[in-house]
Order: structure tokens, then sequence, then C-alpha cells
């Protein structure tokens, strides 16, 4: 049986993968017992799990505009954090799967490809491909950038003049732990539609709301992403 260890534990998504889980022996640890800004944490814990595999859900996220007032704690947290964890992979031959975002491509057109250049639309999105690039740096691993949202959803308005690739967090994780050997970028999400298209079809109550009514987080007007790859390998 794998052993699958999880960064972030105390999380939505690393809930999420544990309760997924049929088939790993999954141990999710939180920031207090694995702090990726500290290499001493990291270490021990890869020496005392030794898992086969590390799934890095541990991310700075929210609010997006601790991303601007505080580009220190950004960078520690998902940068240099995601370059601490990738290191230690390398040193005990672990396969790392990291988690992305659809924000590191433009936000213009839409439908983004895994080969398609990225230019990240908010400070959030800089400091997640700051991690990618130290990730791509090892042979092992695979990227997933991911259009997440949280289930229910959060917010009592959703956008209606944007368009993304959404997945319910749940689902994510069951399709995350299917790809687990797989290597490389693999984009996941579900069909292009606005927020408030995908929330309405479990939340018929929701209200509307535009991107001009938004001032704390910068958004593409289409993120959405190509998911062919994903699905070529689901239906495999």
């Amino acid at each position: 049986m794998k052993k699958i260890l999880i960064t972030g534990g105390g999380g939505n998504l690393a809930t999420e993968l544990v309760k997924a889980n049929t088939k790993y022996k999954i141990t999710a640890l939180s920031k207090a017992q694995l702090n990726v800004c500290n290499q001493d944490d990291i270490e021990l814990a890869l020496s005392s799990y030794r898992p086969d595999i590390l799934i890095h859900t541990a991310a700075l996220t929210r609010p997006m505009v601790k991303h601007i007032e505080s580009p220190s704690t950004s960078i520690n947290s998902n940068i240099i954090g995601t370059s601490n964890i990738t290191l230690s992979c390398i040193k005990y031959k672990t396969k790392l799967i990291y988690i992305s975002t659809d924000y590191v491509y433009p936000g213009i057109t839409g439908n983004y490809s895994e080969e398609d250049p990225l230019l990240p639309i908010n400070e959030y999105a800089w400091s997640k491909l700051g991690g990618e690039c130290a990730v791509k740096l090892y042979d092992n691993s695979l990227i997933l950038r991911m259009a997440l949202c949280e289930k229910p959803f959060p917010h009592p308005k959703a956008l209606t003049d944007i368009k993304k690739s959404y997945l319910y967090i749940d689902e994510a994780a069951s399709i995350i732990l299917k790809l687990i050997n797989k290597k490389g970028i693999i984009n996941i999400g579900g069909d292009e539609l606005s927020p408030y298209e995908f929330v309405k079809k479990t939340n018929p109550h929701i209200k509307k709301i535009t991107l001009n009514e938004v001032s704390d987080v910068k958004m593409g007007k289409n993120s959405s992403m190509n998911t062919n790859k994903l699905n070529n390998i689901l239906n495999d």
C-alpha cells in the first residue's frame, strides 16, 4: 500500500483527500505539525513517515489582499516553502504533487492548455507560479493547475461576467487520487461557466455580482482551462 503525506492537513482540500481515499495510507499534517517554512519540520516528517508521495496543498491563499500587503509572507509560504518541500522530496526520492491554480494563465481568451504561455493575473498567482518553478525542476513531480470551489459556495453572490472551469473541492479530491502516478502538468477543472452559472446548479438562491463590484482580487475575464489531457487520462 502506497503511503501519502499531505501538507496543509487542516485545509479543505486535504480534508477532502482523506475522505475520498479508499486505497492508500494517508497522513495529513497541519501547519503546527509541518510548517513548510521550517526545513527541519519537513525533514522530520519525511524521515519519520517515509511517504511514497507527498501532496503539497499547504499555501497562503486568502485573503488575496494579503499577497499585496505582505509580499514577504506570500514569498515565504508559497515560493520558499514549496522550494523547501521540493528539496526534501529530491533528497528522499519522494514523488511530489503540487497544487497550483488556474490564475497562472492570462485570463483573457480562456480554454488554456497546459502548454499555453503563462501570465499570472494577480499576486497570489505569481506566488503559485514561483512554487511551480521549483517543482518543475524535479522530474518525479506532478503539477495540478486547478479551479477549486468550496462546497457550499461561501459567498451570497457569484460573478456573472467572468468564465472559469470550477470544480467543487470534493470532486477535485477524487480526481487527484486517480492521478498520483502521473507526472508533468495537468489542468483539473470543469465546464467553462461563469461562477454564477456554476453555483446556481446547487444553490438556486445565489445572487449576482459583476467584476467591477469586486475590489479585493484581480481576476481575468476568462480563465477557463482545456481539460482534454485530464479527460483522456480518466477515460483511458
